[in-house]
C-alpha cells in the first residue's frame, strides 16, 4: 500500500508541476498583475478530498518549491507558500461545514491565497498602500476560485472511486 500511495503522489506532482509549466506559457489575458488561473491547485483540491489536509498540505509545500525553483525564483517560492498555508487551512476548515460543495471550497481558497500573498508582500514592502490591492485580487480570487472548484468537481466525481 506505501508504494501506491508513493507512486500516486508523484503522478500527481508530476501532474502538477506540468500544470504550472502549462500556465507559465498561456498569454497574459488580464492586464492585473499577478493574477493566475492556478490550474495546479486542481491537484491540491483532489489530494484534499482524498487524502485530507496533511497531506495536501505536504504536497503543496513540495508543489510550491519544485515549481518555483523551476518557474519563478526564490521570491515566487515565498509568496506562494504563503498563499499555500493560507489556503490549506482555511480549505481544510471549510471542508468540514456540512453541506459545503468542492465549489465553496475552492472560491474560500482563492481568496485565502491572496491574502496570504498579501499580507507578505505587505510586510516586505512595509508598505500598507499594498493592501488597496487585495479587494482586485479578491475578485480575481473568487473567478479563479470557481474555475478551479468546476474543474475540481468534474475530475473528483470521476476520479473518487479509482484513486
Amino acid at each position: 500500500m506505501r508504494t501506491k500511495k508513493i507512486t500516486q503522489m508523484g503522478l500527481f506532482l508530476a501532474t502538477a508541476l506540468v500544470l504550472s509549466y502549462l500556465e507559465s506559457l498561456l498569454p497574459v489575458v488580464i492586464a492585473v498583475p499577478g493574477v493566475k488561473i492556478g490550474l495546479a491547485n486542481i491537484i491540491t483540491m483532489l489530494l484534499l478530498y482524498q487524502y485530507g489536509g496533511r497531506r495536501a498540505f505536504l504536497f503543496m509545500v513540495v508543489r510550491v518549491v519544485l515549481s518555483g525553483f523551476l518557474f519563478s525564483g526564490m521570491a515566487g517560492i515565498v509568496y506562494s507558500l504563503a498563499g499555500g498555508i493560507c489556503c490549506i487551512v482555511v480549505m481544510e476548515l471549510i471542508r468540514k461545514i456540512p453541506y459545503c460543495s468542492i465549489l465553496g471550497v475552492s472560491m474560500a481558497g482563492a481568496v485565502s491565497h491572496n491574502f496570504g500573498q498579501i499580507l507578505v508582500a505587505w510586510l516586505v514592502m512595509a508598505n500598507s498602500h499594498i493592501l488597496y490591492y487585495f479587494p482586485v485580487l479578491c475578485i480575481s480570487g473568487l473567478i479563479t476560485g470557481i474555475l478551479i472548484g468546476l474543474l475540481s468537481d468534474i475530475l473528483w466525481k470521476r476520479l473518487k472511486n479509482i484513486l
